[in-house]
């Protein structure tokens, strides 16, 4: 992190077009006319979208990153493509994190490119050896590039390869220890998987060390008579705020980010979904307070 970034903690959100003026009005102390925007401690957007030279977009970003903690959010890069990576995309990047001044950056434990065609999708890698030889070299390459630690997220898939070794998690603790990365765990993604694959959430988490986990991510899903589908549309569901319960106690008081991509709702929604994360965390925290309290209480 740079000298001047400022620490991501607490609940924050992602950054959308509907909500540009609000944050904008806000970073300017006008009255925003929505109560809570000053309550968001920190905001996520999509890199890509910010690679431009100039423009409104990244006017937006230029001016709310001097009054909140901003994560710049990959999924372009297709880290674990064959196709070589795409060096202008990778120069864009660390342009923008220099720019920036990121308190996070973060991608995708996916594939998305050939060496003829982008795919434009967040696509599963076999869980394997291979796999994490190809991804540890492309992680690497990344943060020497960006000279920061990024952070890795879990992607919701809907297939599993017959040759995979690892869990997911378990292949992103491997990955953790080989590049130094920090993991994103995607608290949905974790739970859509499950319902998916006929696994355990809880077993998943336990596989990843608590120092590896940098950011968690909470959004909401669809369930259809095929699947679970991850579609970032709505409300987290009570499952996944149980499974953020248990993410805090196991990792602590991580960055927490609602996430919300197609059907984008009224400010106040996303608002009201940050609050609900904020009590989440209170109280684990406070739990976490009196363990440690009757656990020294206790020593003679």
């Amino acid at each position: 992190m740079s000298r001047t970034a400022k620490p991501a903690r607490g609940v924050g959100i992602g950054l959308r077009h509907a909500h540009f003026d609000a944050f904008m009005r806000a970073s300017a102390q006008e009255d925003v006319g929505v109560r809570g925007v000053r309550d968001v401690a920190w905001l996520e957007v999509h890199s890509e979208n910010y690679f431009g030279d100039g423009g409104y977009d990244l006017h937006v970003l230029d001016t709310v990153r001097r009054d909140w903690p901003v994560s710049l959010h990959g999924v372009g890069l297709g880290l674990g493509s064959a196709a070589p990576l795409d060096e202008s995309h990778l120069a864009r990047l660390a342009r923008l994190v220099e720019r920036i001044e990121p308190a996070l950056v973060s991608e995708h434990l996916c594939w998305g490119a050939t060496p003829h065609a982008a795919l434009h999708d967040l696509l599963p890698m076999p869980l394997n050896q291979a796999s994490l030889d190809h991804l540890s070299a492309r992680v690497s390459r990344l943060q020497d590039t960006l000279r920061r630690r990024v952070l890795i997220e879990n992607v919701s898939t809907y297939v599993r390869f017959r040759d995979d070794s690892y869990g997911e998690t378990a292949f992103l603790a491997a990955l953790s220890r080989r590049t130094g990365c920090g993991v994103l765990l995607d608290v949905n993604n974790l739970y859509v998987n499950a319902r998916n694959h006929g696994e355990d959430a809880s077993e998943a988490m336990a596989a990843l060390p608590r120092e590896a986990v940098g950011e968690l991510h909470l959004a909401g899903h669809r369930v259809t008579p095929a699947a679970v589908i991850d579609d970032h549309g709505s409300r987290v569901a009570p499952a996944v705020w149980s499974l953020y319960a248990a993410a805090l106690q196991r990792f602590g008081a991580v960055p927490t980010l609602i996430e919300w991509d197609t059907d984008v709702p009224p400010l106040d929604v996303l608002l009201d979904e940050a609050r609900l994360a904020r009590d989440h965390m209170t109280r684990a925290e406070r739990e976490a307070e009196a363990h440690a309290g009757a656990s020294t209480a206790e020593r003679p």
